[in-house]
């Protein structure tokens, strides 16, 4: 029976599923350890019970939620492999990261070598409390994220083999974050071209519902670009992985890496200035993109 949820990863989705958790009746635990003050700040605003230590984490929790940037999804299981040898004791680890189905195996494999069930996660969607966050998993035995279903979000369970849950994050995001690193990348050029405030006129006419998505949603990105460098690296990982060509979003990757070196980057989520329009952070964007190609 699971009565103790791990949460690694306190940020804006990790803190918010652990809310919805503890809101549900569940006690929700985590490490703080080596985490910004931004993510102790959230997990102390819910509740969320600071165990100073994975070994602590290991010996307390019966299942642990892996929600981290995509570039220490690896190295966060691997800790946790060595927690659970070091205590004796194991528990259903499930990876709930933005990364490719090839890295979702190998962290697979890595698990269960360390005697641990391994259960493959996908989240898509705001976070709990915004939105209907759906959670869609895959594994030899998926019934104890299954349970959880209604906590504040959806658990879908997938039919097929492999790491489907990641496949689908992966397929998702390549859409979504994707098209606005495409907008951000024409409307640089369009900058750099001399006729970027023409543009917006012909987009008000032919394409108005692009051109209010990219009003509502290009001028915040920054605060969330740095973690979704990685993103990009591992939808390129899959696409190639498939046959698909990859160069999209290693592009996309690299739109991502520019906004996460500009001052907005330093905001968070809490705390971004919603009066800032395309206007304001475009000729800031270029700005830092010719520093970046220097």
């Amino acid at each position: 029976m699971i009565e103790t949820i791990a949460v690694v990863g306190t940020g804006d989705m990790g803190h918010a599923v652990g809310r919805s958790l503890i809101e549900n009746g569940y006690r929700v635990v985590t490490t703080l350890t080596d985490r910004s003050q931004h993510s102790r700040d959230l997990a102390a605003k819910v509740g969320i019970e600071d165990l100073k230590s994975l070994e602590a984490v290991a010996s307390e929790a019966d299942l642990l939620l892996s929600i981290v940037p995509p570039a220490v999804a690896t190295s966060v299981a691997t800790d946790m492999v060595a927690a659970m040898a070091s205590v004796g004791r194991t528990l259903i680890y499930v990876d709930c990261n933005a990364i490719a189905p090839e890295t979702a195996s190998a962290i697979g494999l890595l698990v269960e070598e360390g005697g641990a069930t391994f259960i493959d996660a996908g989240i898509i969607g705001l976070a709990p409390g915004k939105d209907m966050t759906r959670f869609y998993v895959s594994g030899d035995d998926t019934s104890s994220m299954k349970a959880l279903d209604g906590c504040g979000f959806r658990v879908i369970t997938m039919s097929g083999g492999g790491c489907q849950g990641s496949a689908i994050k992966m397929c998702y995001a390549a859409l979504t974050k994707g098209t606005w690193t495409l907008q951000l990348a024409l409307l640089l050029a369009a900058e750099k071209l001399g006729v970027r405030e023409i543009l917006p006129d012909e987009f008000a006419n032919s394409q108005a519902n692009d051109l209010f998505r990219m009003e509502q949603r290009l001028p915040f990105i920054p605060a969330d670009a740095r973690r979704w460098v990685g993103e990009m690296e591992e939808i390129a990982k899959c696409f190639k992985g498939v046959g698909v060509p990859d160069r999209f979003h290693k592009g996309a990757a690299e739109i991502f890496r520019v906004l996460a070196q500009t001052p907005f980057a330093k905001e968070t989520r809490d705390n971004i200035d919603k009066k800032r329009t395309l206007n304001d952070v475009i000729p800031v964007y270029s700005e830092y993109l010719d520093g970046i190609q220097k």
